[in-house]
């Protein structure tokens, strides 16, 4: 069996490090409402995020429903499986029904289309406790980010790392030089899942580890963005930079972006000198994308690495390492394009105009009508906060709008309800009193007269048929 799935904790009382974090979720377990807003757990990988999450449902006696990046994430996978689970009780017993997304900040590409729209909407109308996890908190949008708690995960400490490598080889019966343990607690850079498996690498087919055996078992480094960027931000050298920008797996468009935002945070005089460097790795780089000779990638990443760490004076100041603020703008412009299509489509559909003239023509109209009665119009086409702000040029008076016409539908509902209800009430009434009736009472019936004939009580029984009067039409044609 794999040892880091043999030695997963199973309790809350059994993850190590992040007693703060541990602490939290075991908070909000106790104290969940339907109410309470969801949770997010992010740190590096490793650090036992799952792991917790599962040990809090085991504790807390909860089912669980876990979706990660290895299940189809799509908008309706999501809305079948996730959605009708946050909204209905556990089917075994159980007093909840935990709903855990892993992996999603790696909510992308057409496996997942729709999937963080979907995930936002779940979060909104659960009525089960969700815990979301990621690695990157950056990787989640705001939409999703701006719902839940947050929880921070830290990496564990070298020395924690030691002592559980020390209990699994005494649990495996294995011998493990100090020197080994301190090498591989090093080498994991507090990631327990990693110490774990360079251990059973190391360990295999033998008795006894030692410092020897574990340098053939090291771990796989790879460099994050925020590693290569916060070294560039705070002057390193030549060669730890050069170091960083092979082990980091981002393409070059990509790292100048992310540079690009840091060196946007310093003084102007070494602002300037740094955006020179940067601009000319920018050029760089179209060269290579116009001749499609890829090696001029070697020149650009030392101009925008090496070049512009050479420029960051040695202070104490040091920027933010933070994604580009040029993608959360053209995300915004993308929504609000989004929106005013949208919007366009609504109106134009019960208007009977063109959605491009909708866009074109109308839209001062449509202030001026939207202006004088928010609450008919969002009413009238169906809209909701973000395509009546479009009209209304203010946020909060689309909000407030918009959710008065969302409570005055919920309150026609239940006036509906309640009448349907008292409907079938009086039905059952009369039902109910005819069912407690005596069943049958004597009457007296008095005796026929003997003179009636017979022929005369026949006429009687049988109806006579009706004859239209003169002036009635008849069908006799057909």
């Amino acid at each position: 069996m794999d040892w880091a799935e043999k030695y997963r904790p199973q309790h809350l009382t059994d993850i190590l490090g992040n007693s703060a974090a541990v602490r939290q979720m075991v908070s909000w377990a106790e104290n969940w409402t339907p109410d309470s807003a969801p949770i997010l757990l992010t740190g590096k990988p490793g650090i036992g995020k799952t792991s917790a999450a599962l040990a809090l449902a085991r504790d807390m006696d909860w089912e669980v429903l876990e979706l990660n990046a290895s299940d189809a994430r799509t908008k309706a996978v999501i809305e079948r499986v996730a959605g009708n689970s946050a909204a209905t009780s556990s089917l075994f017993g159980s007093l909840r029904k935990l709903i855990i997304i892993d992996e999603a900040d790696n909510l992308e590409g057409n496996a997942d289309r729709g999937g963080a729209r979907a995930i936002a909407d779940l979060l909104k109308e659960a009525k089960q406790p969700v815990i979301l996890i990621a690695n990157d908190p950056y990787g989640i949008s705001d939409s999703i980010r701006r719902l839940c708690e947050p929880v921070t995960f830290r990496a564990i400490s070298s020395s924690t790392l030691e002592k559980r490598v020390r209990e699994i080889c005494a649990l495996e019966h294995i011998a493990c030089s100090p020197e080994a343990a301190v090498s591989i607690a090093a080498s994991a850079k507090g990631d327990m899942r990693s110490a774990v498996n360079m251990l059973s690498a190391a360990a295999l087919g033998q008795e006894a580890v030692g410092e020897e055996d574990v340098s053939t078992a090291q771990k796989d480094e790879r460099a994050t963005i925020f590693d290569l960027v916060g070294s560039v931000a705070a002057g390193e050298s030549d060669a730890k930079l050069q170091k960083l920008s092979f082990e980091c797996e981002e393409k070059p468009d990509y790292v100048i972006q992310w540079v690009e935002e840091a060196v946007s945070q310093l003084h102007p005089p070494a602002m300037l000198r740094a955006y020179r460097r940067v601009s000319r790795a920018d050029m760089y780089l179209g060269r290579t994308m116009r001749r499609q000779y890829y090696g001029l990638w070697r020149y650009a990443s030392s101009l925008m690495t090496t070049g512009a760490a050479s420029e960051v004076p040695h202070s104490s100041f040091r920027p933010r390492v933070m994604p580009p603020a040029r993608w959360k703008r053209m995300a915004s412009a993308k929504k609000q394009k989004t929106v005013r299509r949208s919007l366009a489509a609504a109106v134009g559909e019960i208007s009977q105009i063109p959605d491009a003239a909708v866009r074109e023509e109308y839209v001062s109209l449509l202030f001026r009508i939207a202006d004088r009665d928010p609450e008919g119009f969002a009413e009238k086409y169906n809209l909701d906060a973000d395509e009546l702000e479009v009209v209304l040029k203010d946020k909060a008076r689309a909000a407030a709008a918009v959710k008065a016409v969302q409570k005055a539908a919920k309150e026609r509902e239940m006036k509906v309800k309640k009448a349907s209800a008292a409907k079938k009430k009086k039905e059952v009434k009369p039902a109910e009193t005819k069912a407690a009736a005596p069943a049958s009472v004597p009457v007296s019936v008095p005796d026929e007269p003997a003179s009636v004939p017979k022929e005369a009580v026949l006429e009687e029984e049988i109806p006579q048929e009706k004859k239209p009067a003169a002036n009635q039409a008849t069908l006799d044609f057909f």
